[in-house]
């Protein structure tokens, strides 16, 4: 017996799939949904590209969807926007909002960062801003839209922190009004003056204070907002029933006291710790407002033969524009005409300026040093390598490192702890305490409310995140996630690929070895007929060499790229190869006696490629690779840092063994084929090693994906690689360095803050419980802590909101101090 499922209980949706050609692709996606666990229909269509989706939500989510797609092969579209919260005060705002976006149908993924307020969303489309919003307002915060121009970053949270000095200003100045009345001698009216001063305190400086906590108590949950809601609320409200009704204390023997000071000082001091919190944690984006800072205004287009001064959002791709000395580049494009050298340091962190001719790319918001030039535009807006960097710093800066899912455990968990402690603390002190213990068990039961601090344990991780991820794009290095961020302090093993990486990657063609009746110029003139048209760098370097000695090609038929050995080709009626040794002896070809001069070659460090015709090799052509400035340097600051560093090729062994000789590589790994680099991988992390790929993201894009962490170097304004989780921009291998430096920097200070964190509410919870009375009940405190401790070791409730403030203050301040982090002198 089949048992029938509830179709009102699923959720409908429909995915955008990518990379499908047919319709065994379609059935091949449609079969893998419908055994996803919780997927209860699936239907794939291949003319509109979408995936039609029935599913359980509470077996099976959108992540995981996207996940089985993904692992079919195939991509999705989704889209992800970063909106802004306000309203979130600790890590349980941040657990409640993510909860209610994922809720929301289509959300694929929520992660809410607290440090910044934003929310970065990934969903599908049908979702509307609306929905969105919607979901956070009843969750008790609010959902601002999506920023459309750089401009708009930060404006929702000055406008905060504008919010929270004002209310501080008010609530300092009728607090401390408060606090003089009661040092002052009693007269007609005081306490109803009193309780004047503190309702506009209580009730709209800490209005904030309420509204999360009853957003927290709607979805039967509590926050930070509860413990201070509660906190002051029940001074508030105990001095006004004990002013109003003097007689049900009297009657019961209890000593009337009237607590509007401390409810009023606490809101006041509770405000300030968060307007300074705010301000503070405004510092930890500096990277992103210096980034956004550095974007032109205007451009100088070239329209109808006139130049034309136009604001650089109308630049349009195809614009000729006009840069003079001294002038930002606006937008990203190609030099038409003209030569200059250009200051790309705030883009790539370079500091020397780089020359640029007609047909170099330019990148926007980058210095022109000397000469005019003229470009074409062919990056505008959002596309530009600028906005580019600013997009994927905001997205690292708004995803979760692994270590922060402590943290968030323990605040889920937080604050109903810490009511049930409060609530003991009073029951215990009323029951079991001297007299007067109302008094006693009212103070301790405020006093842990409030020094409770699960903002510390919210603000540990993204406030070190954002400077490291920012700081990190300050010096031409974009960490994709904060969990890439996180990983890379592990790695123990750098994994370098050498062409292209460790090498320019333009070899040139150093000799030639003919065979007679063949002269030189014939041998490279028929390998250079076999290359015509190739991508390769080898062939490349092989044509360019017939063009400088103005050689004339062969037209060559039936191209077969050999991957790993070689090429083959048709020329003349005759097949020709171009290739590794392996290549001509699996092809039985003689070699002619040319075994010595070959390994002359190779000795030297060169690659040597064989041409082969009628059976035999006709000749050598040797091509030697430079190495990358600075490469040997951090080679050896690899090595002061405790890391292996490991050379990979395709290359045969001694042609490696000499590169890396000369930079100081022990460990090669040669002749190894580019789709068996992902397996070199998995051999090092079978070792135990933590490794790290560093490729051009391109071509060692398996390798990259497999490894622990991924480098891609960079290429020009290509610095959207998707297969890096860390991008080198410039293309500087001492980014590796700085890459990995930093992780460890920001792993240190988040494991501190952490520390801190964690110490500060084990150890003063139980002191605001009134734990020292044990030890001093008796004897007295000692007169130079009775300030902080009373006669007997009771916090005072003032005090702890005074601690609590400091405790997030010193998190977020702790994790500015990365912003004097400076990458190693690479060389010097």
């Amino acid at each position: 017996m089949t048992e029938k499922v509830d179709s009102r209980k699923l959720q409908k949706t429909e995915i955008q799939v990518t990379g499908m050609t047919c319709t065994s692709c379609a059935v091949t996606i449609e079969k893998g949904l419908q055994d996803t666990p919780g997927v209860e229909k699936a239907f794939v269509n291949l003319a509109s590209e979408k995936a039609y989706i029935e599913y359980d939500p509470s077996q099976t989510g959108l992540a995981t969807i996207k996940k089985t797609i993904s692992d079919l092969g195939y991509g999705t579209a989704t889209r992800k926007s970063i909106f802004p919260i306000s309203g979130m005060t600790c890590a349980s705002c941040v657990a409640r909002v993510e909860q209610a976006l994922a809720g929301v149908p289509g959300v694929v993924l929520a992660n809410v960062n607290l440090a910044s307020e934003k929310a970065t969303v990934e969903y599908v489309a049908g979702v509307g801003f609306a929905d969105l919003k919607r979901a956070v307002a009843e969750a008790g915060y609010e959902l601002g839209p999506e920023a459309q121009t750089l401009e708009d970053v930060g404006i929702a949270a000055r406008r905060e922190t504008k919010i929270l000095r004002d209310r501080f200003i008010v609530a300092a100045v009728l607090a401390g009004a408060i606090m003089v009345l009661m040092l002052a001698p009693s007269f007609v009216g005081k306490p109803y003056l009193l309780w004047a001063l503190a309702t506009p305190v209580q009730f709209w400086a800490g209005w904030r204070f309420y509204r999360g906590a009853w957003g927290a108590l709607k979805h039967r949950t509590a926050d930070m907002n509860t413990l201070i809601a509660v906190g002051t609320s029940a001074a508030y409200l105990y001095s006004v029933v004990a002013l109003l009704f003097p007689a049900l204390f009297a009657g019961a023997g209890i000593m009337v006291e009237l607590y509007f000071d401390t409810s009023a000082m606490i809101i006041a001091l509770i405000l300030l710790g968060r307007f300074l919190e705010a301000r503070a944690r405004g510092q930890t984006s500096d990277a992103i407002k210096k980034l956004i800072g550095i974007q032109p205004r205007t451009a100088l287009v070239i329209r109808d033969g006139q130049e034309v001064a136009v604001p650089v959002d109308d630049v349009q791709v195809g614009d000729l524009i006009l840069v003079r000395p001294g002038e930002r580049v606006p937008v990203d494009g190609v030099v038409a005409e003209g030569y200059s050298s250009i200051d790309e340091s705030m883009i790539t962190g370079e500091s020397i300026p780089v020359e640029k001719k007609t047909g170099d790319e330019v990148v926007g918001a980058t210095i022109n040093k000397t000469g005019s030039f003229k470009f074409k535009a062919t990056k505008v807006g959002k596309d530009t390598t600028l906005a580019q960097i600013i997009r994927l710093v905001e997205e690292a800066q708004g995803s979760k490192a692994p270590i922060q899912r402590l943290a968030d455990i323990i605040a889920s968990y937080f604050v109903p702890i810490v009511i049930g402690i409060a609530t003991v603390t009073f029951v215990v002190w009323y029951f079991l305490g001297p007299s007067p213990s109302l008094t006693f068990a009212f103070l301790n039961f405020v006093a842990v409310l409030i020094i409770a601090c699960p903002c510390a344990l919210g603000l540990a991780t993204p406030t070190a995140i954002m400077v490291g991820t920012g700081k990190g794009a300050e010096n031409g290095v974009l960490i994709r996630s904060a969990e890439s961020l996180e990983r890379a302090h592990q790695v123990t093993t750098v994994l370098l690929d050498k062409t292209g990486t460790l090498t320019r990657g333009e070899p040139k063609v150093t000799d030639i070895v003919a065979v007679p009746p063949l002269s030189q110029e014939e041998v490279l003139q028929l390998a250079a007929s076999a290359e015509y048209g190739s991508e390769h760098p080898l062939g490349e370097a092989i044509l360019k060499a017939a063009s400088e000695k103005k050689l004339e090609l062969s037209p060559a038929r039936d191209f077969n790229a050999i991957p790993g050995y070689g090429v083959a080709v048709s020329i003349k009626e005759r097949e020709v190869l171009l290739g590794n040794l392996r290549l001509m002896k699996d092809r039985g070809l003689s070699l002619n006696g040319l075994e010595k001069q070959a390994n002359r070659l190779w000795e030297e460090g060169k690659t040597v490629m064989f041409l082969g015709a009628d059976s035999q090799v006709m000749g050598i052509i040797a091509l030697a690779d430079t190495v990358k400035p600075g490469a040997k340097e951090v080679v050896k600051e690899l090595k002061r840092m405790g890391i292996e560093p490991v050379m990979i090729t395709g290359d045969n062994r001694r042609t490696a063994e000499a590169i890396a000789h000369e930079i100081g590589i022990d460990r090669i790994l040669a002749e190894v084929l580019p789709d068996y680099k992902a397996q070199e991988v998995k051999k090092l992390q079978a070792e135990g090693k933590v490794v790290a790929m560093v490729g051009d993201g391109i071509n060692d894009a398996p390798a990259l994906a497999q490894a622990d962490v991924g480098i891609a170097i960079g290429t020009g304004t290509d610095i959207a690689v998707e297969t890096g989780d860390i991008v080198l921009i410039s293309g500087d291998l001492s980014g590796i360095v700085t890459a990995i430096s930093l992780s460890r920097r920001t792993i240190r200070t988040i494991r501190q803050n952490l520390f801190w964190a964690f110490a500060y509410n084990t150890v003063l919870i139980p002191v605001a419980a009134g734990v020292l009375f044990l030890f001093f009940g008796k004897s007295g405190v000692p007169a130079g802590a009775r300030f902080i401790l009373g006669d007997y070791g009771f916090l005072n409730p003032i005090l702890a909101a005074v601690a609590m403030a400091a405790s997030s203050l010193t998190v977020v301040l702790n994790s500015l101090r990365l912003r004097r982090f400076r990458p190693a002198k690479i060389g010097s």
